[in-house]
């Protein structure tokens, strides 16, 4: 029997090793078509470039796992911010690039200070002499803001523009957890730090409100700010408030009503607004198919196109990007060892002579926001400059990394701050008492067994982590008085926890000036006396060949909204954010005890797509399957 077994085991192992060999030959096969298809692709003469903007808008595109993609697993699309832009302003210069074409019509936002960056360089394309034209079935307010920057505005006549403003619900957990006899212990410091509020109360408190509603009214006016200056004689405020008496007044549909106010510029579908485009810039590659226009993709346009410079003097740049973590992570989640290891390899490159660390994060760890803060801090010491870029939001944890940099930058939308710090520990005597099961044993000090999830906590481990916790507010707030060079007392007004919006975070002092990538990128450029436009040098983790080859063999398995009209895509972003918050909930339930983490920022923008709670990646998807039910 043992030789039996031991030639089965030798079987297997051959079995398993052609399988593997098998795999190799398909996707080596696979990655030359690939490449070979992505250089052969060439930009007809005076063409558009269509950038047709399904999904979401982010700082840093995650990476889909293996199991996702051969599982078939629907993932909404994500487009880089930063390779857009550079797509948009390679083809400001290129003389084969005549005009863009938005396609919005699956497009559901991103990040208000995103969207603005992209409309920057849709002005810049536009000063260039060329044309933007948008489209889509219809818009919410993330697809128009990006839309107003276009020349000309087209929507279906089945669709609509529906403007909301920011703001919304969230969810509470503290009655659910009632009914399971679950005990959340929370410690906290500061008034506004309304992260654990959601394990503790039905509803908002007072002060969560003011702080929410604050930030919301300077995001609106951000929004309608912008929005009014690109589309001249608009009053966005008016409009919104009169928009249901001129629907319920007026025999038209709101297509022809959001013409008539100046929303739009013209109301067609989607077959007339290309073969407009196919008269103006001639046929595309399929002349048989009626609305093909000659046009290339943004994505194929920058296949192969060094986008970001070659050799010589660089700015590096590392993002911080999600949830901060402790230990390693992908791209799309901040793992406190993984970027405080590409910021040395920044430090460590001879061609990078200034850093720039791009931050889009509500925070998360306590000590891994602090590890990348250190790393950064060593950067300087080493003699590199070193600038925070901040993105659509940088809060608690997100914040306290901006402080290892010597200057930070940020949008008026930039949600900024919640200087506070929370511990939460759920625990479960009473859910177990109910079903018979108690604990008991012994101790030889307060501390034996705490904290003890299944017997609670006592009081000695309650003070113990109330102290933690206040010890390492102290220390978040001493180190936003020493890099912003505030008194200690200033700081502790406008911590506390509180959310803040970029534009008031420049008064108080939190950021230095108003600047997206770009104005940071330049900014460091000139600290390291790097002449001309600066070379960039993207710190990333390397994909993983077999994640490359996948996702290009078998798709993106791009998730489309259910359907194109406003209403539907609006429910779609509230299920992504719902979604978000209840996966948040359990992921702060078993992460670190000590957290700097801004639980309502997701509700700002559009949440992470695929969002992951600890040690399994295929929770969110149920989550998100129970909530879609």
């Amino acid at each position: 029997m043992p030789l039996l077994k031991s030639i089965w085991q030798v079987l297997v192992g051959v079995k398993d090793l052609l399988v593997l060999v098998l795999m190799l030959l398909i996707f080596g096969t696979l990655w030359a078509a690939f490449s070979l298809s992505s250089a052969s692709i060439r930009t007809p003469d005076g063409a558009a470039l269509l950038i047709d903007l399904d999904g979401v808008l982010v700082d840093q595109a995650s990476e889909p796992s293996v199991l996702e993609t051969v599982a078939g697993e629907t993932v909404i699309p994500q487009t880089d911010v930063a390779l857009l832009t550079r797509a948009i302003e390679a083809a400001s210069s290129d003389k084969s690039i005549s005009m863009i074409t938005l396609d919005l019509d699956g497009f559901m936002g991103g990040g208000q200070a995103n969207i603005e960056t992209v409309g920057k360089a849709l002005d810049r394309f536009r000063k260039a002499g060329k044309r933007v034209e948008s489209w889509a079935t219809s818009y919410a307010d993330s697809a128009y803001l990006l839309a107003s920057h276009a020349d000309s505005i087209g929507v279906s006549p089945m669709g609509a523009v529906l403007l909301a403003g920011p703001g919304g619900n969230r969810l509470y957990f503290k009655e659910a957890l009632d009914k399971l006899n679950v005990d959340v212990e929370v410690f906290r410091v500061g008034t506004y730090k309304s992260f654990v509020e959601p394990y503790t109360r039905t509803g908002a408190s007072p002060e969560a409100k003011l702080a929410d509603q604050t930030l919301a009214d300077d995001l609106w006016a951000d929004w309608r700010q912008s929005v009014e200056a690109n589309r001249k004689g608009l009053d966005i405020a008016q409009l919104v408030a009169s928009w249901p008496a001129r629907v319920a007044g007026a025999n038209r549909n709101q297509a022809e009503l959001a013409k008539d106010a100046g929303l739009v510029d013209a109301v067609l579908d989607r077959s007339h607004w290309q073969q407009n485009l196919r008269k103006a810039l001639g046929e595309g590659r399929d002349r048989n198919t009626p609305g093909d226009y000659k046009h290339i993709d943004f994505r194929d346009y920058t296949a192969g196109k060094p986008l970001f410079g070659q050799g010589g003097p660089a700015v590096g740049v590392v993002h911080v990007t999600g949830a901060i973590v402790d230990g390693e992570a992908p791209p799309g989640q901040a793992g406190g060892a993984t970027i405080a290891s590409l910021i040395r390899d920044a430090v460590a490159d001879k061609d990078v002579k200034a850093l720039v660390v791009r931050i889009d994060s509500g925070g998360g760890s306590a000590i891994a926001s602090d590890e990348i803060r250190q790393a950064m801090i060593e950067a300087r010491q080493a003699g590199m400059p070193v600038i925070s870029s901040f993105g659509p939001v940088a809060a608690s944890g997100g914040y306290w990394v901006g402080t290892g940099a010597e200057t930070i930058y940020a949008s008026p939308a930039t949600i900024t701050g919640s200087i506070g710090v929370f511990g939460i520990i759920p625990t479960f005597q009473r859910t177990l008492a109910k079903f018979g099961v108690h604990s008991d044993g012994v101790a030889t000090t307060p501390f034996s067994g705490q904290p003890d999830i299944v017997g609670g906590l006592n009081e000695p481990t309650r003070a113990l982590i109330q102290g933690q916790v206040a010890d390492t507010y102290r220390q978040f707030i001493a180190l936003v008085a020493s890099s912003r060079k505030l008194p200690v007392a200033d700081v502790e007004k406008l911590a506390e926890g509180r959310v803040w919006s970029g534009t008031r975070a420049k008064e108080l002092k939190l950021i230095d000036a108003f600047g997206d990538l770009d104005d940071a990128i330049a900014a460091a450029a000139k600290q390291a006396k790097i002449s001309g436009r600066p070379n960039v040098k993207v710190m990333r983790p390397p994909e993983s060949f077999l994640v490359t080859a996948l996702n290009w063999a078998i798709g993106s398995n791009a998730a489309a909204p259910p359907s194109r009209d406003a209403l539907a895509l609006a429910v779609t972003v509230s299920r992504l954010r719902a979604t978000a918050q209840v996966a948040e909930a359990v992921a702060v339930a078993q992460g670190a005890t000590v957290q700097a983490g801004c639980f309502g920022c997701s509700n700002w923008g559009i949440p992470a797509p695929r969002p992951t709670l600890p040690n399994s990646g295929l929770r969110a998807a149920v989550v998100e399957r129970l909530i879609a039910k």
